[in-house]
């Protein structure tokens, strides 16, 4: 941003705004002020109170206090219509369009073009989407459903949404977690392209790298409360990690120190899930591996190579047409969740709003729910069984809850991946898949995360871990198999085992100087 739009009035302010829930502050006195020509960084741990703001900025919810100030006047939102009639548009984290609808319609949906006697004009609809996303460099057939794209795609036709409605204020809501890289560099590409245009932008994101990348200034927050602004070049890393957690935990390197590689128990310790010849159709080929107990086996690939069916293959929810599978030297039924879990697996999906949490239960209900016959007696479930389990699991895991009661759709995403992490540690599991569990987690959480996966290792459980982060399946994996296209194309271990011997066989690059 360049100094003339730093001295400009803001498009978009929060002033001393305030946000409580049962009790609970999510924000205190919060203030945020976006330029035109800039995009701003709003960051923080999970339960930091960013969801919140963006909420109460767009509509969906009321503040307790405080005040929304657009273009120089305050505003009031009554719902998030009101915040977009007037120019602030949102992209999220989950694409909030119609998937049944075509491209274009979603484009210009409540605002389609009309012929003279009323009805859509689709041809002239149809003509200024595939124009609209040519000029943004996204190539795609206009009249197909939106759901038969892939996420990054649908991400960028949000984002050409915000540009056809001559967007004031956009903000992104975690918009690259599920992204390509190729795909984020075109997000980044529109998004600079929207505030040279003289838009005003909030970004949100986890991936650190990426605020110094796109952001001009940044707001960072901490249990509800502003605790820093200023200009993103003159935060180093290390000082914004230590605003978002509140201490100094030291410069993050991300080199990856290989500190669990080479364990000698793991090394020697009995094979806890042995997989042979999997294989479902159009999707895996002979996928073979074995994870020992006390032993993290990181899963690596590409976009579409195959990590989530292999995990979800071995958990029988995807079925596959050959193969077996044996935890402790026991077959385990193929296709059959019920066998998976009786043996002792668990899976935590990548998707946890769609095949994970359930909303309106609470955190006390959502942590049970897989072992209810062991907390129940004579049929019914116990309460000081119930209480006893779901007390542990918030206390290992720090859980941030007002109480057990509280509905698991009100805490934060990283709160949300612990109850859902609680839920099948409360199973006893033998061996525990996990697909992207820091996804959408803040430095702290993941932080947490990474250092509960090294405990399970260390107690003998066998972990299977699913990352698009490089830096973490090194930091975190014994050993590292690498999937291409639905098969195992390299499998990485000790030296071998660096970010760059991982981004070479990612790449299929592994055989370069």
């Amino acid at each position: 941003m360049s100094n003339s739009d730093a001295t400009r009035p803001p498009a978009f302010e929060a002033r001393r705004v305030s946000k409580s829930f049962a009790g609970v502050h999510a924000l205190r006195e919060v203030d945020l002020a976006v330029h035109p020509g800039s995009i701003h960084a709003l960051v923080g741990e999970n339960g930091a109170g960013k969801s919140t703001l963006i909420k109460v900025l767009t509509g969906v919810y009321r503040p307790d206090g405080g005040s929304i100030i657009y273009q120089g006047d305050e505003v009031t939102f009554s719902q998030p219509a009101d915040a977009q009639n007037i120019g602030i548009s949102t992209v999220y984290q989950e694409v909030n369009l119609v998937p049944k609808l075509s491209i274009a319609r979603n484009i210009f949906l409540g605002r389609e073009p009309r012929t003279w006697y009323g009805l859509i004009d689709m041809r002239s609809m149809n003509v200024r989407a595939k124009d609209l996303l040519d000029d943004l460099g996204i190539h795609v057939d206009v009249t197909a459903e939106l759901e038969t794209l892939g996420l990054g795609v649908q991400q960028m036709v949000a984002l050409g949404r915000a540009v056809t409605i001559d967007a004031k204020v956009v903000i992104m809501d975690e918009p690259t977690s599920s992204l390509e890289q190729r795909e984020v560099e075109t997000l980044f590409r529109i998004a600079r392209r929207l505030r040279d245009d003289g838009c005003a932008l909030i970004f949100v994101s986890h991936r650190l790298d990426e605020l110094w990348q796109l952001c001009d200034r940044v707001t960072i927050l901490r249990d509800g409360e502003l605790v820093h602004t200023g200009e993103m070049q003159h935060l180093s890393r290390r000082d914004l990690i230590a605003h978002m957690l509140g201490r100094d935990i030291g410069e993050t390197s991300g080199a990856g120190d290989g500190s669990v590689q080479g364990d000698d128990d793991a090394d020697d310790a009995r094979a806890a899930l042995s997989v042979r010849d999997f294989d479902v159709p159009g999707k895996l080929s002979g996928v073979s591996l074995t994870v020992r107990a006390g032993e993290v086996l990181g899963l690596g690939g590409l976009l579409g190579a195959g990590r989530s069916e292999t995990v979800k293959a071995i958990y029988g929810a995807l079925p596959a047409s050959r193969g077996t599978a044996e935890v402790d030297g026991a077959k385990v039924r193929r296709n059959s969740i019920r066998a998976a879990m009786r043996a002792g697996i668990a899976l935590l999906s990548e998707d946890r709003k769609a095949e994970g949490i359930i909303p309106d239960l609470s955190v006390r209900e959502n942590i049970v729910l897989a072992v209810t016959k062991r907390v129940s007696q004579g049929g019914i479930l116990s309460r000081a069984k119930t209480n006893a389990l779901v007390d542990e699991y918030v206390r290992r895991l720090k859980i941030k809850v007002s109480s057990p009661e509280q509905k698991v759709g009100e805490l934060s995403g990283g709160n949300q991946q612990k109850v859902l992490i609680a839920r099948w540690l409360a199973t006893r599991p033998k061996v525990f898949l996990l697909d992207e569990p820091t996804r959408g987690i803040d430095v702290g959480a993941k932080l947490e995360v990474r250092g509960l996966i090294d405990e399970l290792a260390a107690e003998g459980l066998a972990v299977v871990m699913i990352s698009s982060e490089t830096e973490e399946l090194v930091d975190t994996a014994n050993r590292v198999i690498v999937l291409r296209d639905g098969a195992v194309d390299a499998e990485l271990s000790g030296a071998s085992l660096t970010n760059q011997g991982l981004l070479r066989s990612l790449v299929g690059t592994e055989g370069d100087a």
